[in-house]
């Protein structure tokens, strides 16, 4: 008799015991499946850099303290680097040794200012060592170095120069990317901390700046230049679609570059030397396409310790 009700007695047993289990799953919250990541904002994908290896020889390198970094990259700076147009791209490596020649060598800096160049072929090159995934501080915008990024297009685009569409695809590419990493809106504005009086901004001043902007935004200088300045508008909005957002709508206030003190504006720089230079900020270099010295860009902080 009793083991004839066996099997009716497990199979009540079983189901008490299912019920349980469905009272204590109900009161626990979600929870994500093993592995799961969080939301990643607006991200991009990552562009192809080519690494430093690339145009850093032997021969140019030099060893160099370790790099700095920030806690994230929330404004990306675009330059030019006031060097001839008609190189082959094929010798940008070569243009972009040059460049690190020029700022390491006559100026002592460290390494190359700027943390990305772009030739006008569309290829990415990764410039100050650090990492190209991380906050690495550049020497690229005086006064606003912390927190940004410098992206050079190689070449000189003042007025009336063509920019070339593949320079302008990679650069909204790259910075899709490097401002994703933090969820910023390409079209947006950042707030930047001045670390130098000889900027836009006294030192210690807050500065509200397109996320994507002109040298010209931080710093007295024409850089970088009218014709590639022209274009920051569709490389902003490119570089948000990139990043999955929704277009721009008719509403969309423009970023436009902040008020700029005339009061206390020196002549306006086209990365000419200055004619007596501070302890405390060293112009960087541009080559020519020959790869000799050309016209330098006055950006400030590059040797290893100082705060630009």
């Amino acid at each position: 008799m009793l083991l004839g009700c066996l099997p009716g007695l497990l199979a009540v047993g079983a189901l008490v015991l299912c019920a349980r289990g469905a009272e204590r799953a109900a009161a626990r919250p979600d929870r994500p499946a093993a592995g799961a990541r969080p939301p990643a904002g607006h991200r991009a994908a990552r562009p192809r850099i080519v690494p430093r290896s690339a145009w850093l020889d032997r021969v140019t390198g030099h060893t160099q303290p370790p790099p700095r970094y920030d806690d994230k990259v929330v404004a990306v700076f675009l330059h030019h680097t006031d060097s001839p147009n008609d190189y082959a791209c094929a010798d940008a490596p070569r243009i972009i040794r040059g460049l690190y020649a020029g700022q390491t060598g006559a100026r002592h800096w460290d390494d190359i200012g700027y943390n990305f160049l772009v030739d006008r072929c569309g290829t990415i090159y990764e410039g100050r060592a650090g990492g190209v995934d991380r906050p690495v501080t550049g020497a690229h915008s005086q006064g606003f170095n912390h927190r940004t990024a410098g992206i050079a297009a190689l070449g000189t685009f003042t007025a009336g120069v063509p920019v070339p569409r593949a320079m302008t695809e990679a650069i909204a590419a790259l910075a899709a990317w490097k401002l994703g990493l933090a969820d910023i809106d390409p079209r947006g504005r950042a707030r930047l901390v001045s670390s130098s009086g000889e900027s836009r901004y006294r030192s210690g001043a807050t500065a509200t700046l397109p996320a994507l902007a002109g040298h010209d935004a931080g710093f007295h200088t024409s850089c970088p230049g009218a014709a590639l300045t022209a274009r920051l508008p569709a490389i902003r909005e490119r570089a948000a679609q990139l990043q999955g957002r929704p277009a721009a709508t008719p509403s969309r206030k423009p970023v436009t570059t902040p008020p700029r003190k005339p009061a206390v504006t020196p002549p306006l720089k086209t990365h000419g030397p200055r004619t007596s230079p501070r302890p405390t900020a060293a112009p960087s270099t541009g080559v020519k396409a020959g790869g000799g010295p050309g016209r330098a860009e006055p950006t400030g902080g590059g040797r290893h310790g100082e705060q630009p």
